[in-house]
């Protein structure tokens, strides 16, 4: 039966979406400076613009679904939020890796990449920003400009040189 001939209040409320925990049971939660602070801009923009839109329309199905998805969305911000340690940028020191760099390495053929070391809530595959819990941040840190560094990536061992660190 369609869902256009029930009432609401025949309808099944949809499962919670849950993420997957990303870290271990008492394992700290870090962030950088600026990734705070767009988690923090996030969370202001679903209370102030995005919720108040969706509140309106609220007699809508798909709207309460929304305004639902959005809610979970700000308590989630907001858990990141209070229990997150914020790390501010590496000193200026870039002679080493640390949280917070940017990183530009050497392939083995040749081909640059640059990658910003960050915490688990704010890594971007599009803009390079990798954990510092993955493999290849990992293999990172600690090294230094002009070091050869190899990890395991999923296609297998790779090499990659330090170029620059900022």
């Amino acid at each position: 039966m369609s869902k256009a001939f029930l009432r609401e209040s025949d309808v099944e409320p949809e499962p919670t979406v849950v993420r997957p925990v990303l870290l271990a049971p008492g394992a700290k939660r870090y962030l950088t400076e600026a990734g705070a602070e767009r988690l923090h801009e996030e969370l202001n923009r679903l209370r102030t613009v995005e919720r108040p839109a969706l509140a309106g329309a609220a007699a809508d199905l798909d709207a309460k679904r929304e305004l639902r998805k959005l809610d979970e969305r700000a308590r989630e911000l907001q858990q990141i939020l209070a229990t997150a340690e914020i790390i501010s940028s590496p000193a200026p020191d870039r002679s080493i890796v640390r949280f917070g760099a940017k990183v530009t390495v050497k392939e083995e053929d040749g081909t640059t990449s640059t990658y910003r070391i960050v915490g688990i809530d704010e890594t971007e595959f599009y803009t390079g920003g990798i954990s510092f819990q993955s493999p290849l941040a990992q293999a990172l840190l600690g090294a230094s400009v002009g070091d050869r560094i190899q990890f395991q990536s999923p296609a297998g061992p790779r090499q990659l040189e330090i170029q620059l660190i900022e």
